[in-house]
């Protein structure tokens, strides 16, 4: 998988984070790594992207850290309608409880503490 998932410059200003947490099923470790590129590209990427806008991803490797979890997939939406068309569409493709088991989603507003108050937010490094 490519490290940006977006396809092409998808510019806009994400209202959340969406860090959906993974564990890989014995059936995708089955898959051989060029097929598994094939099938997360056409099977599932795309069907996605083909009826969600406004929405971009990456994708992170952690089973070398967590013996639950295999990946976190983190998606950045506009909006929070157009996350739920993700999951949505998800759902619908063998990602869902075929290749994957969904562990936990956890959604995130960035800064949300920091807009709440009016103050700026606390940075280890400029945005």
């Amino acid at each position: 998988m490519s490290d940006d998932n977006t396809r092409g410059d998808k510019t806009f200003d994400a209202a959340l984070t969406a860090f959906i947490m993974v564990r890989t099923t014995p059936e995708w470790l089955a898959l051989t790594v060029p097929r598994r590129f094939e099938v997360f590209t056409k099977e599932i990427l795309d069907p996605v992207l083909a009826k969600v806008e406004n929405v971009r991803s990456r994708f992170f490797d952690t089973e070398f850290y967590s013996a639950r979890v295999t990946d976190v997939w983190v998606w950045e939406a506009a909006d929070h309608h157009a996350f739920q068309l993700v999951v949505e569409a998800l759902r619908e493709t063998p990602f869902w409880d075929r290749y994957f088991r969904v562990e936990e989603i956890l959604i995130g507003v960035e800064n949300a503490y920091a807009n709440n108050y009016g103050r700026e937010a606390i940075l280890t490094v400029e945005a």
